[in-house]
């Protein structure tokens, strides 16, 4: 997943939105790569040396800024948490918590200059995964892929579940179960699953295995 997609998403999500005119030349686009640059110029390493990164962004515009974005602030900030966390995993960053964007107006900013301020924010809420043996994996603030092949974060010894056949990913609303083009499909308690925010005591199936998922 890169910028392009990025784009394209938006034009899906916003009618006309290449039409539009910025007049400080702020761009969603010029948003986005601020946002990954600070997504790696701010990593730190764990005493484990595991690379962390910050999960919470805020975006800071000049007032002018802030209200040409502003009928579609809540799709772009959906967006560039999709764009953060791909580019997460694809660096095998570790976040401590599900991860947000927001965008504030500062009066004092001047007019077409993005600042990012970004934390470290631990999830407040511990939940986790029931595995086919009755064993819990706690769910944090990093994706968790599940099926048979051995890179997986959970892996199951079932014919029938596909080499990386889905995610748990969390997001500022909670966590969110990702179909990967499976062979053989996901089901959420009973019905096939693409995508959907767990609920506490959901069952997922794959395969011939089932897992349950609680939220602390």
């Amino acid at each position: 997943m890169g910028l392009s997609d990025f784009e394209r998403r938006l034009e899906r999500g916003v009618e006309g939105f290449f039409g539009r005119v910025f007049r400080s030349g702020v761009q969603p686009v010029e948003i986005g790569r601020k946002l990954l640059r600070e997504m790696d110029d701010t990593r730190a390493l764990s005493a484990r040396g595991i690379e962390m990164a910050r999960n919470v962004y805020v975006v800071v515009l000049a007032e002018e800024d802030f209200e040409q974005l502003s009928d579609m602030a809540g799709f772009l900030c959906d967006e560039l948490v999709v764009e953060l966390g791909a580019h997460a995993r694809d660096h095998r960053y570790t976040l401590e918590g599900p991860l947000s964007v927001s965008i504030e107006l500062d009066d004092h900013q001047r007019l077409g200059a993005v600042e990012i301020e970004s934390h470290f924010v631990p999830s407040k809420v511990t939940s986790s995964l029931v595995l086919p043996d009755h064993s819990r994996r706690a769910l944090g603030g990093s994706t968790i892929t599940i099926g048979r092949h051995a890179d997986c974060e959970v892996v199951l010894s079932d014919q029938n579940a596909s080499r990386r056949h889905c995610e748990i990913r969390p997001t500022a609303g909670g966590y969110v179960l990702v179909d990967l083009g499976s062979t053989n499909g996901t089901k959420l308690n009973g019905a096939p699953c693409h995508e959907a925010v767990l609920q506490h005591g959901d069952v997922i199936v794959i395969g011939q295995s089932s897992l349950w998922f609680e939220q602390g």
